[in-house]
């Protein structure tokens, strides 16, 4: 399969940041935003990648976004570590194009900086001397602001043309613990702004993030502490009025035993079983010979396969009762590289989460 991998550089942001003035970001011009989220380790980013790649496949522009500068995105599709631009990563079937966007928070309060101060040169130096970093760490609010500010920016963007610029914006969010805080800006900027462009631009942001065409995808995997901590994020979502949408099971493991087959583990017994490893000619079924010393460790992965599952149908029937759209991704055996991003993609394609 031909991924079409490619690396170039956008068209960048127009300077001044369009993002940061006043009332800018407006719901009459937001295109669909989709954030993913999910506990560390359910591959949240690995399904973020992937859903962009299905979005972009129909010929579409996606721009996937990372926030948390762990270059996952850049290893994911094996390129060099983004910067704070958007390029082009790759190409989807049927000619889309994704492209990803690291964003620095340190940068992107330059950019405010300048849209608002002018500070210019001034503002450079600042950088040099700490006082940007400072700035970010101290007032976590005006980060968590930059960081969905730019996101937002990209959503309504329009070319000379009049038309969205990307067709949908892929957000890799925060993880599940963190990721309601990080989304309702609005209330974080309280503390630090009653009025101004601080204040304004937070409830620009929000009136993109709560408004129908943003969707707040979960990550989880059928165990129980991601599937309650994915239960405990949508619930706090919700109580926020943020928009949640679909449930995504990662790393779902292949179904080895179907209910038949279960019901035979719990009920075979060793002598069965020896007699049939022996007729298909795996040596004798009398006690020491090879037939019968193999029953032992088939029917302790039998029994482990048989317990794993009873888990994990526990798990779905609690994902159930969330009442969302349930979909699942398999674990891939070959482990992930970007053909198994793309066979994900088609996953989320052939489930029509995309």
């Amino acid at each position: 399969m031909s991924t079409g991998h490619v690396a170039d550089t956008a068209p960048r942001c127009p300077q001044p940041p369009d993002w940061l003035a006043h009332g800018l970001v407006t719901l009459e011009d937001v295109s669909r935003l989709q954030v993913v989220s999910g506990k560390g380790g359910t591959g949240k980013t690995t399904v973020a990648a992937a859903l962009a790649l299905a979005l972009a496949t129909a010929g579409k522009r996606t721009l996937l976004v990372e926030v948390e500068g762990r270059q996952g995105i850049a290893q994911l599709f094996e390129t060099e570590a983004l910067p704070y631009e958007e390029r082009k990563i790759a190409v989807a079937p049927g000619g889309g194009e994704v492209y990803a966007l690291a964003i620095d928070p340190e940068l992107a309060l330059l950019d405010y900086l300048q849209m608002f101060y002018k500070l210019g040169g001034a503002g450079r130096a600042l950088k040099k001397l700490g006082a940007i970093d400072f700035a970010t760490t101290i007032a976590p609010g005006l980060r968590d602001v930059l960081l969905t500010g730019k996101a937002c920016e990209a959503v309504r963007r329009k070319d000379r043309s009049g038309r969205f610029v990307y067709d949908y914006v892929v957000m890799d969010a925060p993880p599940t613990g963190r990721v309601t805080r990080f989304l309702n800006v609005n209330d974080e900027v309280a503390g630090l702004a009653k009025i101004g462009p601080i204040h304004n631009q937070a409830q620009a942001v929000m009136r993109v993030l709560k408004s129908p065409e943003t969707a707040v995808h979960l990550v989880t995997l059928l165990e129980e502490m991601p599937v309650q901590e994915t239960a405990d994020g949508i619930a706090e979502l919700r109580a926020a009025k943020l928009p949640v949408g679909r449930v995504v099971v990662n790393m779902v493991r292949p179904e080895v035993l179907d209910a038949d087959g279960l019901e035979l583990v719990r009920t075979v017994t060793r002598s069965s079983i020896a007699r049939s490893l022996s007729a298909a000619g795996l040596g004798g079924a009398r006690r020491g010979g090879h037939a019968e010393r193999l029953v032992d460790p088939l029917l302790q992965q039998a029994e482990e396969y048989a317990e794993r599952h009873a888990l994990e149908q526990e798990q779905r029937a609690v994902l159930g009762q969330l009442g969302l759209p349930l979909h699942e991704l398999p674990l891939l055996a070959e482990g992930m590289d970007l053909a198994g991003l793309y066979q994900l993609a088609t996953e989320l394609r052939e489930q029509q989460i995309a």
